[in-house]
């Protein structure tokens, strides 16, 4: 299994897939070229067609979050999968990821 990020519009972007060990590294590096080193940006990550994920997955959107903050960027996570939820809230993380609120 492997994980896809597509542009949805400006600013927007989806993951499709399965979020792990396997797929994260790929994920990761794609998402350090979508996203630009200008300040100011607001970017959208849709995770609604994430099929499965495990703690791998919620580094990631920590990773990102890093990523966006140093480029002075508004990030923001939108659909997060139950089991995401899950893991970002035993993991001490849900109050800390910037959610949207869809």
């Amino acid at each position: 299994m492997q994980a896809t990020i597509t542009q949805q519009s400006a600013g927007l972007y989806a993951i499709e897939g399965e979020l792990n060990m396997q797929t994260v590294p790929a994920v990761s590096q794609q998402l350090q070229n979508i996203l630009p080193k200008t300040n100011g940006e607001t970017y959208t990550l849709d995770l609604a067609s994430v099929t499965r994920s495990d703690s791998a997955g919620v580094a990631l959107l920590v990773e990102v979050m890093q990523i966006a903050k140093a480029a002075n960027q508004t990030l923001l996570f939108s659909n997060l999968p139950g089991q995401m939820k899950e893991i970002a809230g035993v993991s001490g993380l849900l109050d800390i990821l910037p959610l949207s609120k869809n």
